[in-house]
């Protein structure tokens, strides 16, 4: 969809704002330009509609170098939302959000259709809004509008500079889960600029981290937030920030592996010394590949050792169980309906690949804030 070809741009003091940027966004993902301030991630972005004049490389939209198109046409097939809102104050907000539509000569029955259409999207009820002014709204239902004017004329790219960056955190948090509302709907390509790592994370389909105008990573939110490429990176979205957001936490790194495992046809007696060799007041059964079949406690063991011959006759279902690409944060929501304080991992086919216990989960977090408390 936008393509950056080596692109860089100098100004005429010789300062150097993007230093040979390579970047591809795809249509229909949100991208996040984040850093620094000074960092180049506001030069990037006005460079796709041509705000800002790149000087060396190229910039590609659907295959067409920018430069080959008219800068009016191109700005007008562009969505723009600032942080500064830009409405105009003697224009109405239907007047407002009809500006680009009427400069592009759509028929005014077709304009009155598509106001209100995106006022009723973004919440504001055309018979009570649209004749209103600018000043007549609040700072959050502003903004609002300023998107709604972005998507007017429909376009497939809309580019965001700080959006929601003057508005209070509750206004801003309610104009973050609006914008991905919009976008599960309408899946336009959005280039979002923010200096905020939590609404990063929150918008992102990938985050781009610059700075001093390089770009130094491009990844997906749990990747970013895991794997970070570079000192930089690292410390810039915080190291403990992971523990913030269990979501993006793979509970393959929080299970313990090599649970202790028997079969259904070990007897009581053989289950309880295993128990006492491995120290675990819990087994995990399983039939001969693996697969997770009941669980049993040690004390469930004990009580039915002269009645009972096999396992198999007093094992349980183990309930909950968690699949091999949950998150911590599922974890989290499933150990409480833990009967024995445990959850196996199991991978697709259902076998045993690990356990996740309180003690792990707690462990986990623990030292997340241990580790914050030292920063």
């Amino acid at each position: 969809m936008i393509e950056f070809e080596n692109v860089s741009k100098t100004y005429d003091d010789g300062f150097e704002a993007v230093k040979s940027l390579n970047l591809s966004i795809a249509r229909g993902e949100i991208l996040v330009l984040i850093g620094p301030s000074g960092c180049g991630k506001t030069t990037t972005l006005k460079m796709i509609n041509r705000l800002v004049q790149h000087t060396d490389g190229k910039i590609y939209i659907d295959g067409k170098d920018i430069t080959s198109l008219d800068p009016v046409y191109l700005r007008r097939s562009i969505g723009y939302v600032i942080q500064q809102i830009g409405l105009f104050p003697h224009y109405t907000i239907e007047e407002n959000i009809a500006l680009i539509p009427r400069l592009n000569k759509w028929n005014e029955n077709k304009i009155k259709q598509r106001v209100i259409e995106l006022m009723e999207m973004i919440g504001l009820d055309p018979n009570i809004y649209s004749k209103r002014y600018p000043r007549e709204l609040s700072g959050g239902q502003q903004q609002r509008v300023g998107v709604a004017r972005a998507l007017a004329a429909n376009p497939d790219i809309i580019l965001m500079d700080e959006p929601f960056g003057a508005l209070d955190p509750i206004t801003r948090e309610q104009l973050q889960d609006e914008l991905l509302r919009i976008q599960s709907e309408m899946h336009k390509t959005i280039v979002f600029v923010t200096h905020d790592m939590d609404e990063a994370l929150k918008i992102g389909d990938r985050i781009a981290v610059m700075k001093d105008g390089e770009l130094l990573q491009l990844d997906k939110p749990d990747k970013l937030l895991s794997h970070p490429a570079h000192g930089f990176v690292e410390e810039f979205i915080g190291k403990k920030r992971i523990y913030q957001n269990p979501e993006y936490v793979s509970i393959k790194d929080i299970m313990r592996e090599n649970p202790v495992i028997t079969l259904p046809s070990r007897t009581l007696k053989v289950a309880l010394n295993l128990m006492r060799q491995r120290k675990t007041d819990t087994l995990l059964v399983a039939d001969g590949n693996g697969k997770l079949l009941g669980i049993v406690s040690g004390q469930e063991l004990q009580s039915n050792i002269d009645k009972t011959e096999t396992i198999a006759e007093i094992m349980r279902p183990a309930e909950p169980v968690l699949q091999d690409n949950a998150t911590a944060r599922d974890a989290l929501l499933k150990i409480t309906q833990a009967a024995y304080g445990i959850i196996p991992v199991v991978d697709a086919d259902g076998k045993i690949i690990g356990v996740v216990t309180r003690g792990s989960l707690l462990s986990f977090f623990v030292n997340g804030l241990k580790g914050e408390g030292n920063e």
